[in-house]
């Protein structure tokens, strides 16, 4: 704002030129003290030095003090061209930039940037930051596993994949645990289903040495995205002898049949099982259906029916790709807030400044927010769009002891991530216990560990723990009573002989 003569003349010699119904009140005066120096043409007013001035000088001048601006409200002869003409030199961007407005836009590109920088900082600090337990609350929802967020059918098992894919687990928690937990009528058929029609695939992505294939850790993932997550296999890995005869005819022959890979390799089925199982756990070979790994995790004696019936075996080659963005928002649609403490359980990811630079520039083009979304973590954090407002409105949840139960190799097995406990081991047969977002007991190799204060006794959690799933306010049992439960109960309990006595005289 202009406030002396030396001011004014600043102004239009910053501006280019001024409109007379953009002048201020007090304008009028200090142009007319300014003399000579102050030319009014038309209904514009000019500083004396640029007078003369080429309108494409005079129109980029405006630019930098307007903002973004339509061509009708620029209102110059030839200001189409001349806008073009700046947009070629690379000084004005056009766009769509002010909300409301469908008109093409026009704006200098310095100005932009300053403008967005400031709206980008104006957002980062609208976002009031929650705790660790609520952001934890916040996962159980935004993960479908607490409350009325399950999912259901074949598509929402989909929904689920694509949420998890590229997490490796322990091959047997996939349909023990970590799917019924999501998705409310979870059948194996849908998941053969999906993997049949060409949508999913499941593999182990990380290469490793032989292990037993329950605890291999094998991941889910949209076939389509195959080479963005898987590693090469180790072509020298130290297999049997029975396995690197399978191998060797899945290279020769290609996908195949179980009975095919049989005459193939002249090996008795259950040496191919046994070769089919190393392959598969070390990230090697897969199958057409996820009934293929569920044959070879089934007791040997229903092995040899289910194997011979799971489809097509082939091998899990993939040339790795390096597509950063896509990693990028698949956590995103994990974890819905990702930063670099919340990815510590993930395998094969980019290294975190690379993963910072594709949220950097999504959250430039809007797409995302940044910010700090959980507090008591360092670094920088990002939001998937519709990330936010739930985690404000988990925030402000009314906590109602709701329970929930998970495998220990579920990606939600955050205790000692984001809470400050130690860690609880990520096997199969270890489970937590979370209360509204708070773990509070764990059971790690048959042993109780409680993690937080809680009214239980130590029978009662490892009941609770022995469940496979749990997803409920807490029973009135589990817990103290609320002062309407209590009066409830007093009405509902047996009188005593004196106060029957004492009714049966009132009586009479």
């Amino acid at each position: 704002m202009a406030n002396t003569p030396d001011e004014m003349y600043d102004a239009l010699m910053v501006a280019g030129y001024i409109k007379q119904s953009e002048l201020a009140p007090h304008w009028p005066a200090l142009l007319n003290s300014l003399g000579e120096r102050a030319i009014k043409r038309g209904e514009a007013w000019f500083a004396l030095e640029r007078i003369d001035e080429e309108p494409l000088e005079l129109i980029a001048s405006r630019l930098e003090v307007l903002g973004p601006v339509t061509e009708q409200r620029l209102d110059m002869p030839d200001g189409n061209m001349a806008l073009q003409a700046l947009e070629t030199q690379g000084r004005v961007l056009r766009g769509r930039f002010t909300p409301g407005i469908a008109e093409l836009e026009w704006c200098d590109r310095r100005l932009l940037a300053r403008i967005h920088r400031y709206t980008l900082n104006r957002l980062r600090a609208e976002i009031e930051p929650v705790s660790a337990a609520d952001f934890l609350r916040f996962l159980l929802h935004w993960q479908h596993v607490a409350g009325e967020d399950q999912l259901r059918g074949v598509e929402g098992l989909a929904a689920a994949v694509e949420q998890l894919e590229g997490f490796e687990l322990a091959a047997a928690g996939w349909e023990n645990d970590v799917l019924p937990a999501r998705v409310a009528d979870y059948g194996p058929e849908q998941l053969d289903q999906l993997c049949l029609s060409g949508r999913v695939a499941w593999g182990r992505l990380t290469p490793g040495s032989r292990a037993p294939l329950r605890s291999s850790p094998i991941a889910l993932l949209q076939r389509e995205h195959a080479k963005i997550w898987k590693a090469p296999a180790e072509p020298d890995a130290d297999f049997t002898s029975e396995a690197k005869a399978v191998r060797e005819a899945l290279e020769k022959r290609g996908a195949s049949f179980f009975h095919e890979l049989a005459k193939a390799t002249s090996l008795l089925p259950a040496f191919v099982e046994r070769g089919l199982a190393e392959l598969a756990g070390a990230g090697v070979a897969t199958a057409d259906s996820f009934a293929g790994l569920r044959a070879l995790l089934a007791p040997p004696e229903k092995r040899r029916t289910l194997v011979e019936t799971a489809g097509r075996w082939a091998l899990l080659t993939a040339e790795k790709s390096d597509d950063v963005e896509a990693v990028a928002r698949t956590l995103l649609k994990r974890y819905g807030v990702v930063f670099r403490g919340v990815v510590q359980r993930e395998s094969q990811l980019p290294p975190w400044r690379d993963l910072v630079r594709v949220y950097r520039r999504l959250e430039a083009r809007g797409e995302i927010r940044g910010g700090r979304f959980v507090a008591g973590f360092g670094g920088e954090q990002f939001a998937a769009a519709d990330a936010v407002g739930r985690l404000r409105a988990v925030r402000k949840m009314e906590k109602v002891d709701e329970l929930v139960v998970l495998s220990a190799v579920d990606p939600l097995n955050l205790v000692g991530i984001l809470t400050p406990e130690d860690r609880v081991p990520a096997m199969y047969r270890n489970r937590v216990l979370y209360r509204d977002g708070l773990p509070i007991a764990a059971l790690e190799g048959g042993q109780l560990r409680r993690l937080a204060e809680s009214d239980m006794s130590d029978d009662k959690l490892r009941t609770l723990l022995a469940r496979r799933s749990l997803r409920h306010p807490l029973r009135p049992h589990l817990r103290a009573p609320t002062a309407r439960e209590a009066a409830v109960l007093a009405r509902k309990r047996p009188l005593s002989e004196s106060e029957q006595a004492a009714a049966l005289r009132a009586r009479h």
